[in-house]
């Protein structure tokens, strides 16, 4: 069972993700009947942990440099669909496409051309929005 704390803690995280994508993040978070009855729960706290812990925590790296670095992250991992949202929270938050070129760059070098030219199309696409 929820308590009330845990639903005020994911209605703030909920706000937050808001402001910094640019849009709700209900359409993702919804549960299918084929889906086991705790799946609810593990979206609800990895929206809080990411949108409640983390991405508010500016007292040593401020949301510019935590988005660069969610950028460089998802993209090393290959993981594309959460690459676009890094890469609009980035964009949303006043880092500037240069800049995430210079992140590809450095991917590049650590991680791997492929594993960069991969992520940058999803880069490419979202700066075309």
């Amino acid at each position: 069972m929820i308590t009330e704390d845990e639903d005020r803690q994911y209605a703030i995280a909920l706000d937050e993700a808001e402001r910094m994508l640019g849009f709700r993040l209900e359409r993702f978070l919804g549960t299918a009947d084929t889906e086991p009855a705790n799946a609810a729960d593990f979206k609800r706290l990895a929206t809080v942990q990411a949108f409640g812990a983390a991405w508010p925590r500016v007292d040593h790296l401020d949301t510019r440099t935590r988005a660069l670095i969610s950028i460089t992250i998802a993209a090393t991992l290959g993981v594309l669909e959460p690459l676009r949202g890094q890469l609009r929270i980035a964009l949303n938050k006043g880092v500037t496409k240069e800049e995430i070129v210079e992140a590809f760059i450095q991917i590049a070098a650590y991680a791997g051309a492929a594993r960069a030219f991969e992520s940058y199309g999803i880069a490419a696409e979202v700066f075309a929005e």
